[in-house]
């Protein structure tokens, strides 16, 4: 082969060097070889490309060029529909070869385990089967083109806070059932050429030094050929990453610790075959991007619009409607909200695109009344308020653009609550008053409380809806297009009903103490009520569900339109096993298919079941014997049709910290003493310690201990504020997410993300942990 070829011509050295990037977005290229560089960028719902040596940056500070801003994962599973998944990465693989990219870096199939993490609008879901077969879709569409898809974040990574250095800590069952299962049928079943390893650690050890997680997990029992790289600034400790199988550190130019593993290698404490291995799968991947056929240097701007418009109305969701909706031509309908006008429509930080178009909900319903009831921040005032309120007097039926601005939800931080700004909540209650038909239009990348729900008669759920988002909520209010999207994730009532709500913010480790108790597992076990349950969503028409079929390893029932105009169902699959010891949910997503039908017309649903459908992770997979119920219906919690299946399985004995009802404990998890002796140990959150600090450390973390640090963190602050004027304004997402990602990463992640060398950060650890004249000696050789 040419890469066995190449390998063994090969300097050691060179070997290493090209495990690591050459700069920010691309792999070394070496002429002498014959080996290309990799161009990759950013990309879970379009492409940022910044152009090769001017202005990289992993926080999407800086300008890319125009690509087509899909819908965020937060809305494209709102689908439910794997087909649109496929036809949307295609699009992004068609733009990205286009752009001459060779790798995209997407999509995230992290779970979305509280609905505080500021990034969950850039995951899919709340449960792993959805979550996974979405992934999949998406990147088998994506590499159709020949571009690489990189499934991310590799993986436990469901906080903001502290994500660099955190720990989650959890044990075996809930990472194989949960946390571990969306990226199995991902790496399984769409086959990327790339995973990309998380910053944090799981149980003790990085993701990047894990061998267990990237080696026997990941290649060995899933069957995965491709390259793991790095998030930016990932890596830990390079020689027990080509021990583990982590490739490629990334971002390039700080040749991080590659004289450490030459001497490793040389020392006989690292084998040459590890880099070997490492150093063929980055070969490969340049190579296979080379091959790739580029036959347009450009790609139809119009179609991808249309498509972005078309994932927006389809993952839209109803969430409430009185007989309101949809709009009436002739109707005098105010809308109102700074949304309206100035739409969001995606989430900040490294996903952020600069898109070819963009549209607003007032230049699509040109006849609408516009009052702004609330400026961009989601303040508002008494005139604003009034204003409003007057307008919606006058109309028939008033429209609230509301939900979260930038500032709310952002890529470094993770919400403070679930509270909606309060100026958006004056002017729905405000403007309700006036008028009795009021609709809600939310947009916003997560969960909100929405204790006025009881005042409004309609709430349309738009998520972040890419450029077209304005277009498609016009269609969708005024019924050209029928919502049929179906909530990915619970709503709960406010945030204290949530299982991690007492142990979820501020930690730096993650316990997962509510262990398999993620979403609707733990609303419906323990009996909570929500807002909006996990797969709820209305429509224009109504469904009814009949004929239940069982036939071996299939399910099959009939959907029917009841209603009078076209719709589109998602008919939904759980199920609900034996609760007789060995604790288990309730029920549990093992299916799904969408249907579009006409009016009176009726379709066969069919769903696959196999062993996985009923099995439990206890030392391997297996399925415990009882009595399962199979669910169909339009929602978790409407299951009209059910029928029993018998497994003749093993019996699994009741592990003996089990004591009472997993779920009855305060807050929906064990107490901290179950929750040990479930992980067979005990935990104590890690904690910066004066004079042993390491490079693992925070220059945010150490600042309170060392001067120097206070001074480091001063210069960062002021350094990053440049950027915004002179000004440290932490209520702005950019500057929040660019402090969180500067003083808030590990110094090895300071040192790899700027491209700088050793004996700058090592002097700086010297002197923070009281060696001043080593580190100043540290410091003058470099």
């Amino acid at each position: 082969m040419k890469t066995d070829e190449i390998i063994r011509q090969m300097t050691l050295e060179d070997k290493i060097a090209l495990c690591s990037g050459a700069d920010f977005w691309q792999t070394k290229a070496m002429a002498r070889y014959g080996i290309p560089s990799l161009f990759m960028c950013d990309g879970p719902h379009g492409l940022r490309k910044q152009e090769r040596g001017g202005g990289a940056d992993m926080l999407g500070v800086n300008e890319s060029k125009p690509a087509t801003c899909f819908p965020t994962a937060v809305t494209l599973a709102g689908s439910w529909d794997t087909e649109l998944l496929a036809q949307v990465g295609a699009a992004i693989g068609g733009e990205a070869a286009a752009m001459d990219v060779g790798l995209v870096l997407g999509p995230g199939a992290n779970i979305k385990r509280d609905p505080l993490c500021g990034r969950n609008f850039e995951y899919f879901s709340e449960d792993p089967y959805l979550a996974g077969k979405l992934a999949a879709a998406h990147i088998t569409g994506l590499q159709k083109n020949g571009v690489g898809a990189s499934l991310k974040h590799f993986a436990f990574n469901n906080q903001e806070f502290s994500r660099f250095n955190s720990d989650s800590v959890m044990d075996e069952r809930t990472m194989r059932e949960i946390y571990l299962a969306a990226f199995e049928t991902a790496v399984k079943e769409g086959a990327p050429a790339t995973v990309m390893c998380a910053y944090n650690k799981i149980n003790g050890t990085h993701c990047s030094d894990s061998g267990r997680l990237l080696t026997d997990i990941l290649r060995k029992e899933w069957g995965f050929t491709g390259l793991v790289l790095t998030d930016w600034g990932a890596m830990n400790d390079r020689i027990e990453g080509f021990r583990a199988g982590c490739d490629l550190n990334m971002p390039g130019g700080s040749n991080y610790m590659e004289k450490e593993t030459l001497a490793a290698v040389r020392g006989g404490a690292l084998p040459e075959s590890a880099v070997d291995a490492s150093a063929r799968r980055v070969l490969a991947l340049a190579l296979r991007a080379q091959t790739v056929p580029h036959p347009a240097r450009s790609f139809d701007e119009q179609a991808h619009h249309a498509l972005a418009e078309k994932a927006a109305q389809s993952g839209a969701v109803l969430l409430k409607n009185d007989g309101l909706l949809p709009l009436r031509q002739g109707q005098k309908i105010l809308v109102t909200g700074a949304m309206a006008n100035r739409p969001r429509y995606q989430g900040a930080g490294s996903s952020h695109i600069n898109p070819t178009r963009l549209g607003t909900v007032l230049e699509a319903m040109p006849g609408a009344v516009y009052a702004a009831g609330c400026d961009d921040q989601g303040d508002s005032t008494p005139e604003l308020l009034a204003q409003a309120a007057q307008a919606a007097k006058e109309a028939d039926v008033a429209v609230v653009f509301a939900g979260l601005p930038d500032r709310y939800e952002s890529e470094g931080f993770d919400r403070d609550d679930l509270r909606m700004p309060e100026g958006h909540v004056r002017l729905i209650e405000a403007v309700a008053a006036a008028n009795p038909n009021t609709v809600v239009v939310l947009l916003c990348g997560c969960v909100v409380e929405c204790p006025w729900t009881e005042q409004v008669k309609a709430v349309l759920y738009m998520g972040l809806p890419g450029q077209a988002g304005g277009e498609a909520a016009a269609a969708l209010l005024y019924g050209r297009v029928n919502p049929s999207g179906k909530l990915a994730e619970t709503w709960p009532l406010r945030y204290a009903d949530c299982p991690t709500a007492s142990y979820y913010k501020g930690h730096k480790d993650a316990q997962y103490r509510e262990g398999l108790y993620v979403g609707y597992r733990y609303y419906q076990k323990a009996g909570v009520s929500v807002r909006w349950p996990f797969g709820f969503g209305l429509s224009y028409t109504s469904f009814s569900y009949s004929d239940l079929q069982l036939c071996g390893d299939r399910v099959t029932a009939v959907v029917t339109n009841t209603g009078s105009v076209p719709g589109a169902e998602v008919a939904q699959l759980y199920i609900a096993p034996p609760q007789d010891g060995f604790y288990r949910p309730a029920r549990e997503l093992k299916g799904f298919a969408k249907v579009f039908l006409q009016p009176g017309e009726s379709k066969t649903v069919s769903f696959p079941l196999d062993d996985r459908s009923f099995a439990v992770w206890a030392d391997g997979w297996q399925v415990p014997a009882g009595d399962y119920t199979v669910l169909v219906g339009p929602s978790s919690a409407e299951l009209p049709l059910r029928a029993t299946v018998r497994k003749e399985g093993a019996v699994l004995p009741v592990p003996p910290w089990q004591k009472g009802s997993w779920y009855e404990h305060p807050c929906g998890g064990p107490v901290q003493r179950q929750w040990e002796a479930m992980l067979g140990r005990s935990h104590t959150e890690t904690v910066p310690v004066k004079g042993r600090f390491t490079m693992d450390n925070t220059v945010l973390e150490m600042k309170e201990y060392s001067f120097v640090m206070k001074c480091m963190y001063k210069g960062v602050e002021a350094t990053v504020a440049k950027g915004f004027g002179g000004k440290k304004d932490y209520t702005d997402p950019q500057f929040r997410m660019l402090m969180s990602s500067s003083a808030g990463s590990p110094l090895r992640s300071m040192q790899i993300s700027g491209g700088m060398k050793d004996g700058l950060f090592h002097g700086l650890l010297d002197m923070a942990n009281g060696h001043y004249l080593r580190g100043l000696l540290r410091l003058l050789k470099e």
